[in-house]
């Protein structure tokens, strides 16, 4: 009889709700940063735009126009942040259900994050090298779909570089150097992203006499929130699934199959397999 009980893995409505309520905490959190630290300079970056479009009494009457007044932006930043995390928890729980198995970590937390930070690296970062955010009064409008399109083409290459970094690193047998592990994986890595950048258009459109600080403050400020975002996403998803305990023994044997780089190898702590 044996001395422990088998633990049954969480449930996909289970890890989902989990992941949507990472997301939304994650969203609220990264709202906050963005009101505390992003606004002050989309202020600045607006203030430049009406003193260069608007003069004499068509500025007063300007914020008369618009549907949505500064306030109601404001508070509508948190309920933006709020949604979009929670979409992209859900997202993130989706993902780790569908490549649970395929995981080598046998712990669901240091999945979670993995996966959390490779979804940073490639949907945030990588995109941000080409594609900085831009505030108010730069951009040419009549480009924006061009730009649009060019960004979202960007953070797909961007989950592929991290794929293909992955196969990389797994791609060198296990008792390799870690360097050569390493190094293949930065390699596969690199090789997708600067593809991308080569291949997608490029975009000039910043003002010559629109302050350089201004714009790499806001630039910043605008990835710092992400990295907010996603940061918190993982750690508290993590925490949420490491709260249910380890995985099965079916899903452990499983995931340390797929650890063997190459086919017929042992499975780690499953000693050298006899021979008739």
């Amino acid at each position: 009889m044996p001395l422990t009980t088998p633990h049954s893995p969480p449930t996909f409505a289970t890890v989902l709700l989990r992941g949507l309520l990472a997301g939304l905490v994650a969203g609220l959190l990264a709202g906050a940063f963005g009101y505390l630290v992003g606004e002050p300079r989309i202020e600045a970056a607006i203030a430049i735009e009406e003193s260069a479009t608007h003069t004499g009494p068509v500025a007063d009457d300007h914020h008369a126009d618009d549907l949505v007044g500064r306030g109601g932006q404001r508070a509508g930043l948190f309920l933006a942040t709020g949604l979009f995390g929670t979409a992209m928890g859900g997202l993130l729980a989706t993902a780790y259900v569908l490549l649970r198995r395929r995981l080598r970590s046998t712990d669901d937390g240091r999945s979670v994050l993995l996966l959390a930070g490779g979804t940073l690296v490639g949907a945030v970062l990588v995109p941000f090298g080409k594609y900085p955010a831009n505030p108010p009064a730069v951009g040419d409008p009549d480009t924006i779909d061009q730009r649009t399109v060019a960004y979202l083409a960007l953070v797909v290459l961007g989950l592929v570089a991290v794929w293909a970094g992955t196969l990389g690193y797994r791609s060198v047998r296990a008792d390799a150097p870690v360097w050569q592990r390493f190094g293949a994986g930065v390699g596969g890595f690199l090789l997708v992203a600067v593809v991308g950048y080569v291949v997608l258009p490029s975009f000039q459109e910043v003002p010559d006499d629109f302050p350089a600080t201004l714009l790499w403050n806001f630039r910043l400020a605008s990835l710092g929130t992400q990295v907010v975002l996603w940061t918190a996403i993982g750690l508290l998803f993590s925490a949420l699934m490491s709260r249910g305990g380890g995985r099965p023994r079916s899903e452990r044997h499983a995931g340390e199959r797929h650890a063997g780089d190459r086919p017929g190898e042992p499975a780690i702590g499953q000693g050298t397999p006899a021979h008739p």
